[in-house]
This record gives C-alpha cells, structure tokens and sequence, in this order.
C-alpha cells in the first residue's frame, strides 16, 4: 500500500538530482505494477493509467505533424484566446524570462499556437517538440502540462519523470486549463515551462490566477456584447405581445418581456429561424437578430412530451444530451458537472436525493446546498426532462447512455468517487 503522496513543496525542497531520483523510482515502480512506499499524486497517476491503457510508449519522444504556417495563424485569428492575449502576456512573460521559462498557449486539441519567453529556453524547447503546431496531446507525447490539464479540466504541474514519456523528464510545467464564459466550452491551455531547475511550487498559482484574469476579460467583453444586443433588441420585444425574449448565440438573455429574466437559455448545437422545441420553454419561434436570435414563446401550442434521452459520454470531452420525439430532436452539449448529474441520474432511474448526489459527487452527504444549485441550472435546461423529490429521469422517457471504448476514460475530469468507481471498473464487469 501507498504510505504517503508525493507533494510539490517536498519536490522543490529536494536537490534537482534527488528529486529526480525518486520520481523515477516512483514511476518505474508505476510502470511495472508494483506500489512505491511513496506514491505519486492524483492527477499523475490517473494519467498514467491512461497512458499505459492508451499504449503510449513510455520511452519513445513520439511526435505529430506540425501544423502548417497557414493552419496555425487560421486557427489564432479564430480563437478567443486571441482577444486576451495582452492579459497573458503583461501577467506572465515577463516573470517566466526571468525565471527561465517559457509562456505557451494552446488551443483545445492541445495544439501550441503561442510561445514566448526566455530565448535559451525556447532553444531547449525546440528540442522537446516543443514548438508552435505541435500536438501535446496526452494520447501523443503522455503526462504533460499542456495535454493532461486538457483531458482534467483542472490546473496540473507536470514535473520531471511525473511525464510519462522518459525525454520529457528534464523538464517542469504547469498548465490551466482555459473555459469560454459565454459557453462553458473548453479553449485551451496557458501553460508555463522549462528546464527542470526552473521548477518552483508557486508556479501553478501564478500562472492559474493570470488564467482567471484572462476569463474576466472575456466575461466583461460578453457583457459588452449583450449591451449592444439588448440595444437593438428593446424597440422590438416592446411591440411583441406574450412570452419572448432576445438571446445571444449562446443563449444568454439580453432582454426579456411578459415573463421573468430566465438564465442561460439552452440552445441547440445549430439554431435556424422558425419554429424549435426547447425544453425549458416548448415550442417557440425564433428568428434572427443581429448578434442574436429572438425567440418568442408559443404559449398556445400545446404540450409537447419527448420520448428518448441519449447521453453522449463516448467523446470524453464533449460530452452532450441529445433529446427527441414528436417534435423532432434537440442536442446540448453538456459542463463537466451536469455531466456527471446526468450520468448518475442514468445509473439509477428510480431517482437520487440530494443527499445521496453529494454523496456520489464529493463523498459527503451534507453538500446538499451545491447539488439542489446544480440540479436547478440543469432542469432549467431540461424542464420537461428531469423530475425533482427525488431528482430522476421523467419515467416515460427512454434513457440510454452512450459509453467511452474503455472504462478509463470515463469523464476523466471527474473526481466523483462514482465516477471513479465505474472508471476504475474493468471491461468484464461491466458484461
């Protein structure tokens, strides 16, 4: 049995040549099956189980195909990251040069589409693979900075023989992961790297509070936005008689009339003029504004009852809801959390109370406050979908989910012991 985790404060007490040492013990131990009397932190060792599921070579540098010039600045123009770019820089290039390191940004499939930093450092970067259009994806090049924080969603300093692939274990980083405001989607990482004597614990606090600053930025930009939306949108709603409301392409409100201000409506993956069946609302008719849609609700149209629920966890990350029936179908792709509510909810069809959700997500029954918030965000987006005491599918609908190939792979941002319970489950169990 594991006596104890490694922790990064121990690590950078330790001499490089020490630490160096005992991480490779630990992995090599990881490796060949065996527990080390000290093991290597959570993160670490679920992505190392990945890897050696995945077949990931831990000793070949294997590498993708860079990306052309003209594919990299195509996909610079078209990301969000671009529009907070000087917010990354003025918080972190500076302090990584001086530090030796080097700043990286990623896009969501954990391709470097920005580096900058210590000219020495990106010279040793160079030759890592570390350069801008190369794929640092976990599934390519293992454990690292840029690809694990991707598949957790959560902030990860990768150190030394921590990365799976043994040509990286000369190197530290520590990467966030960065999430769109306006829709919840995941766009990338910041990640700061560099040699293996650069490596300092407060590194990942750095560089996750800089992240946050760059997602306030684009919080206060989607405000912006919605200014000018409802704007154009308030002459309009003023003549419309019933229900309606102007929304953006994301489904924020911008303005509202003849009913109370909903939050984030849940718009389909594409949305065209005419008629459409949301499930907070029923059937409604939508047309386009600019910068918007405006979606008028029908409020004569009768009830109108899906028939089947499909829940998509095979992309582990993307997952989504699709819902159908008489009115035709309706798909969403789904935030971490309401992912796991809703496979747990699949798991046990006759229902889970509060209590019992705490107890599956955080293995603590009295967190009843942050599953009844969670649980009324998501029936709000699927108001004739979900029922409530308990919280459960409605019982006429059909209910399937779609699973990952391997267990392993299972929402692995989650850290619910349900969900990891079931990923740790081998395919036999399962038949």
């Amino acid at each position: 049995m594991q006596n104890t985790s490694l922790d990064l404060a121990r690590l950078a007490a330790m001499d490089t040549a020490e630490a160096l040492r005992l991480l490779k013990g630990v992995r090599d131990a990881a490796l060949a099956g065996r527990r080390p009397q000290v093991g290597p932190r959570t993160d670490i060792d679920e992505s190392w189980q990945r890897m050696l599921r995945g077949g990931v070579d831990p000793d070949k540098d294997r590498r993708a195909g860079v990306l052309p010039l003209e594919e990299i600045e195509r996909r610079r123009l078209t990301s969000p990251l671009l529009e907070v770019l000087p917010v990354l820089r003025d918080g972190l290039v500076s302090i990584a040069d001086a530090a030796q390191h080097i700043m990286v940004v990623s896009d969501a499939e954990g391709r470097l589409l920005w580096r900058e930093g210590s000219t020495a450092v990106l010279r040793k970067g160079d030759g890592h693979g570390f350069v801008l259009g190369a794929d640092w994806s976990e599934g390519v090049v293992g454990t690292n900075g840029v690809g694990t924080a991707l598949v957790t969603r959560r902030p990860v300093q990768v150190h030394s023989a921590e990365h799976f692939v043994s040509t990286h274990h000369t190197w530290t980083c520590a990467g966030v992961p960065v999430t769109d405001p306006r829709d919840g989607k995941l766009i990338g990482v910041v990640d700061i790297s560099g040699p293996l004597s650069t490596m300092h614990p407060a590194t990942l606090a750095l560089v996750t509070s800089v992240t946050r600053l760059a997602e306030a930025e684009l919080r206060n930009r989607h405000h912006e936005t919605l200014d000018r939306l409802r704007s154009a949108a308030a002459p309009l709603l003023g003549r419309i008689g019933g229900r309606a409301l102007a929304v953006d392409a994301n489904g924020w409100p911008a303005a509202v009339t003849g009913m109370a201000p909903p939050g984030r409506l849940a718009l389909p993956k594409s949305v065209r003029a005419g008629r459409l069946w949301l499930p907070s609302l029923g059937m409604c008719a939508v047309e386009p504004l600019p910068g918007g849609w405006l979606v008028r609700v029908e409020d004569g149209a009768g009830p109108v009852v899906p028939g089947r629920v499909v829940l998509d966890l095979s992309r582990p990350r993307r997952p989504s809801v699709r819902v159908s029936g008489g009115f035709g179908s309706w798909a969403y792709e789904l935030s971490p959390r309401h992912a796991e509510l809703l496979y747990l909810l699949a798991l046990h069809r006759d229902g889970r109370s509060a209590a019992q959700l705490a107890e599956d997500l955080f293995e603590d029954r009295t967190r009843t406050v942050t599953v009844r918030a969670e649980m009324s965000r998501l029936r709000r987006h699927l108001a004739q979908v979900l029922a409530h005491r308990p919280y459960r599918f409605a019982e006429e609908l059909e209910v399937e989910v779609v699973m990952p190939e391997r267990p392993g792979d299972l929402l692995p941002h989650s850290t619910a012991p349900a969900v990891r319970r079931a990923r740790s489950a081998r395919p036999a169990d399962d038949a």
